[in-house]
């Protein structure tokens, strides 16, 4: 039996029986959602049109707040097997030449993780499937029909019926569109053009190794361009020159455009051998005003796109699915009420407004024909990144780390991440991280501030520890996101506040 067959045979079965949640598109943000509604239990079936994955090296950066999240979840070690080796060197804000330093902000990670996005999607699938998942490849969604009770997704006139469905399926998303929704913002103004090539010869101007951008990056004649050796004679070339600005986004990458540039901008030396995929992108940047629409909801690319400056949009879409998850999950298993999923938009919209704000900062800064005044203001920003605080702010915001969500309680921690930490249980040293492998949340107790016999609901695990760093309270609850939604000093605190915080669905509900 073909392949083709067997998908189409695997979908009719499927259709006869309602799913919890299906997703809509396979890139990281829908799989890495897979994974965590499978680890909670809700039967979830993934819709691809595309009939296998793309090797292609976009999207190729783990920041470090998206590298302790899949650390929590045991995903970040089968990716560092995959990850591309790179000078240990932090971030960047607009290609500017000073790294970020993430070190005061309690991490275990300092900088990206150069990862091909199809090995990201790679190990995410693995291990959503492993979980329970079913992925369907080779299925376009045509149409989307939504009542109180559920949604109907018809996908190559065959018909899949959930309690929701989640649209993951990239910045030109089909159910965005079959919902007829604004996507509203501002168009791109510049086009670049991004492909996988293999070099014979090459000059003395290309990089060597995976360094900070500032160094694999150059402008000449007209181009500017990031090269980036991946392993081999393979490398990632980024270009654009200001005559692109008007080429058709579908219209064909040719090997003599990608010949040409190369030559241009490193020499004559510089010889391509072949190339493996190319395509073209913009800079435009838009948003969903809502994130719900009844049972369907948006994550990813679907939901907000933005100047790729930074490789921010794959980490944000990820982010968005480990906080969209355990809530989607604990309401369908109705151990959290309804209104726990319009939390989703009131935290995860502020969070990208705030990447597409310095995002459309970043174009200004990194502008490839910039102005006296910006010129001037490069100049500046250069100064302030070398300042402690300033470095420091600009970390946080680039890495992830610094985000915070507003949530219910007077105790500084609620709302913050909580860093790695060392502790020691009765089984034995561990650290934070490996506490949420199950998808749960955790009370923490580091003082005997939890009394005995507290009685809690499902997947809220009781973990008592001492730690050598002081965490800041006594006592902690931390969502499966890995936030704090609750925070104690003493254990005179530990009162009905903390079973109604549970009993909320560890998050406020508007």
């Amino acid at each position: 039996m073909s392949t083709e067959k067997t998908e189409k045979t695997e979908t009719m079965a499927m259709t006869e029986s309602a799913a919890d949640v299906v997703i809509v598109g396979a890139g990281p943000t829908g799989l890495m959602l897979a994974y965590e509604l499978a680890l909670a239990g809700a039967e979830t079936l993934v819709l691809e049109k595309l009939h296998q994955r793309i090797e292609q090296v976009k999207g190729g950066a783990i920041q470090p707040r998206t590298a302790e999240l899949l650390e929590s979840r045991g995903l970040l070690e089968p990716m560092l097997r995959r990850a591309t080796p790179r000078d240990p060197v932090g971030g960047h804000f607009a290609l500017l030449p000073v790294p970020l330093d993430c070190t005061p902000w309690r991490t275990r990670h300092n900088g990206p993780i150069a990862i091909p996005q199809w090995k990201i999607e790679e190990v995410l699938e693995e291990r959503a499937t492993a979980a329970g998942a079913r992925v369907l490849r080779g299925t376009a969604v045509s149409k989307v029909e939504s009542d109180e009770d559920g949604v109907v997704v018809t996908a190559d006139g065959l018909a899949a019926r959930a309690r929701y469905l989640v649209a993951c399926d990239g910045g030109h998303s089909t159910v965005r569109k079959l919902l007829e929704l604004p996507f509203p913002g501002r168009a791109g103004t510049h086009q670049a053009v991004l492909t996988d090539i293999r070099l014979t010869t090459v000059s003395s101007l290309v990089p060597k190794r995976m360094g900070h951008i500032s160094t694999m990056t150059r402008q000449v004649g007209g181009y500017w361009a990031m090269l980036v050796p991946v392993g081999g004679d393979l490398y990632r070339f980024t270009f654009g020159h200001a005559d692109q600005t008007d080429t058709a986004r579908d219209a064909p990458v040719t090997h003599e455009e990608i010949a040409t540039a190369l030559r241009e901008i490193y020499g004559e030396e510089t010889t391509l051998g072949a190339v493996d995929n190319s395509s073209r992108f913009g800079d435009a940047t838009r948003q969903l005003e809502q994130y719900r629409v009844g049972r369907v909801l948006f994550a990813g690319d679907a939901a907000h796109i933005h100047s790729p400056m930074g490789g921010q949009g794959l980490n944000l879409g990820m982010q968005d699915a480990i906080n969209l998850g355990w809530k989607l999950a604990a309401v369908i298993q109705d151990r959290a009420p309804g209104g726990l999923l319009d939390s989703y938009h009131a935290e995860r919209h502020p969070a990208a407004a705030r990447v597409l704000h310095h995002t459309s900062a970043q174009r200004v800064l990194a502008d490839t024909n910039p102005s006296e005044d910006v010129t001037a203001l490069r100049d500046i920003f250069i100064d302030l990144l070398r300042l402690p605080d300033a470095n420091r702010h600009l970390a946080g915001l680039m890495s992830g780390l610094s985000l915070r969500y507003e949530l219910p309680g007077e105790h500084p921690l609620t709302g913050q991440r909580v860093p790695d930490a060392d502790l020691v249980t009765e089984a034995g040293a561990t650290r934070l991280s490996a506490l949420f492998g199950s998808g749960h949340a955790v009370l923490l107790d580091l003082a005997g501030a939890v009394p005995d016999g507290l009685r809690l609901p499902p997947r809220v695990d009781l973990v008592r520890a001492t730690c050598a760093d002081d965490l800041g309270a006594a006592a902690l609850l931390i969502r499966p996101d890995g936030y704090v939604c609750w925070a104690a000093d003493t254990s005179a605190a530990c009162d009905e506040t903390l079973l109604a915080t549970i009993g909320g669905g560890l998050t406020k509900v508007r």
